[in-house]
């Protein structure tokens, strides 16, 4: 392979913003001018450098604060900010706000992101803590209330940001699910997705040529850093992340948003951009790429598993076009992050530059682009609902309400499934409703038959049937295929007696 031909550096670029001589575009205006010329050359000679944009959920986000010290002083061993419970991970009165932790008070409404928003707003908040006492930290209750301007340092430290591109996610079971992903509807009723597409920084550089350890980014409104890869850091998939962070005390509420996901818990909205030098041709050629060229997976996350059925491809110009087709049917999908304000943060990261007040860095050290990402070393055994399913006792339709009957007894059942002739799954019987049915007088199986029936997967753990069972009151679940082929039958009884 050749050499990739040079075309500017950073010294040159932060003396052309010196003297007011730079030629800064956002991601979709390079790309856009790329398309109108017809060649990425001509156009990346003459811009210096774009921009890019973030806003979306980062779960993996947190601030580290320090209090100073008390008088009679104390060394922390647990603390609450609002009621949230938060990390003492060092010395006396070192605190971790994790984003998504949650209220004790609040659960699912209230949580980390939303107290260090209330801090960056320079809000008020009540910090609670208790230690074991010492003789040099006797204190033993601590109750207090402080802002961002009591704090030492407040430091949004957050060690797992900015996706590279993430997954398109679907539901192929029964039931609505809620996830980090959102709430998806029942049999592919939806789709979301996470990202900026063009203007993700790391869909523009994605060998990290310009992008390392020490490189100056827009974090929270503020000035931030990149300070390593980020956790789960996958570059070989596709699936590169930052570490980062930066100075909380001078950041804006409008890019720090505590969030609340229905159903799975709390996180925060985090504002970031990356300023992308056009230094080389390779460079130029990445951040030219459309949205119709960024291809990721729809995974299937009715599917409680680690590796998830991937259902296909889509490319972030579908993504953002509202709808994509799944297999045969086409579905909604709507977006977890802001498009609108990830397009706001790559203009404020271009009038930073234009107007002097944000210069570029190289950075000290570039990111791995070989690593992996590893999954749990697991050494305890895991039980599936396939290793205790059992034979079900089935019914079809037609028949009458005595002979069901009579077959509950004869197999000691309490639940019996009622199928079709190829034993696809119709509804389901239990014995509470033949006595329930006999009381009433009716006899015909089909006046009593439960029809909207909740089913396992036998790839499903035995924890979350046990879970399902619970959430819906019920004491069996019909075991499927992705057909709805009946393969069995799950009971309370069973799980009972594995967990003893």
């Amino acid at each position: 392979m050749g050499e990739v031909e040079k075309l500017r550096d950073i010294p040159t670029i932060n003396k052309k913003i010196k003297e007011g001589d730079i030629v800064v575009l956002t991601a979709e205006e390079f790309i856009e001018l790329v398309e109108n010329e017809g060649k990425v050359g001509k156009v990346a000679r003459e811009v210096d450098v774009i921009t890019t944009g973030t806003f979306g959920i980062m779960c993996s986000s947190g601030a580290v604060v320090n209090l100073g010290h008390s008088d009679p002083p104390i060394k922390i061993e647990r603390a609450w900010i609002n009621d949230v419970p938060v990390c003492h991970p060092g010395a006396a009165v070192d605190l971790y706000i994790g984003a998504s932790k949650m209220s004790e008070i609040r659960p699912f409404e209230y949580g980390g992101g939303h107290v260090i928003e209330e801090l960056v707003r320079g809000n008020e908040v009540e910090l609670r803590a208790t230690a074991y006492g010492t003789d040099c930290y006797p204190r033993t209750q601590l109750l207090t209330r402080l802002t961002k301007y009591d704090l030492n340092q407040f430091i949004l430290l957050n060690f797992r940001n900015t996706y590279q591109k993430y997954v398109c996610a679907v539901n192929s079971s029964d039931e609505t699910i809620y996830t980090y992903m959102g709430k998806l509807y029942p049999r592919i009723g939806n789709a979301t997705f996470s990202g900026a597409g063009a203007l993700n920084p790391l869909t523009r550089d994605p060998t990290y040529r310009s992008i390392g350890i020490g490189t100056r980014i827009f974090l929270g409104g503020g000035v931030g850093y990149v300070i390593g890869e980020g956790t789960q850091h996958n570059p070989k998939a596709g699936f590169g992340t930052l570490m980062v962070k930066g100075d909380a005390k001078k950041m804006k509420p409008e890019y720090i948003r505590g969030a609340a996901i229905t159903g799975y818990g709390t996180s925060m909205f985090v504002g970031l951009g990356i300023p992308i030098p056009i230094i080389d041709m390779e460079l130029a050629r990445s951040a030219a790429k459309r949205d119709e060229d960024l291809i990721t997976d729809i995974v299937d996350y009715g599917v409680p598993r680690r590796e998830r059925p991937v259902l296909g491809k889509v490319s972030y110009a579908e993504l953002k076009s509202g709808r994509i087709v799944v297999g045969e049917k086409t579905v909604k999908v709507s977006p977890l992050s802001s498009l609108p304000m990830a397009r706001k943060i790559a203009m404020e990261l271009k009038k930073w530059i234009e107007e002097g007040e944000f210069y570029l860095t190289e950075p000290v050290e570039r990111l791995p682009t070989d690593t992996e990402y590893k999954p749990m070393k697991m050494v305890e055994r895991v039980v599936y609902v396939g290793d205790i399913l059992r034979m079900a006792v089935k019914c079809r339709e037609d028949e009458n309400l005595e002979e069901v009957a009579e077959r509950m007894i004869k197999n000691a059942v309490n639940h019996i499934i009622v199928v079709d002739d190829e034993d696809y799954l119709k509804g389901i019987v239990t014995s509470w409703d033949v006595t329930k049915a006999v009381a009433e007088k009716k006899r015909r199986l089909r006046e009593v038959i439960v029809r909207n029936v909740v089913t396992a997967y036998p790839t499903d753990t035995v924890e979350e049937a046990a879970r399902r069972m619970k959430k819906y009151d019920i004491s069996a679940l019909p075991v499927v295929n992705r057909e709805k082929k009946v393969l069995g039958i799950v009971t309370a009884e069973d799980i009972a007696r594995l967990w003893g």
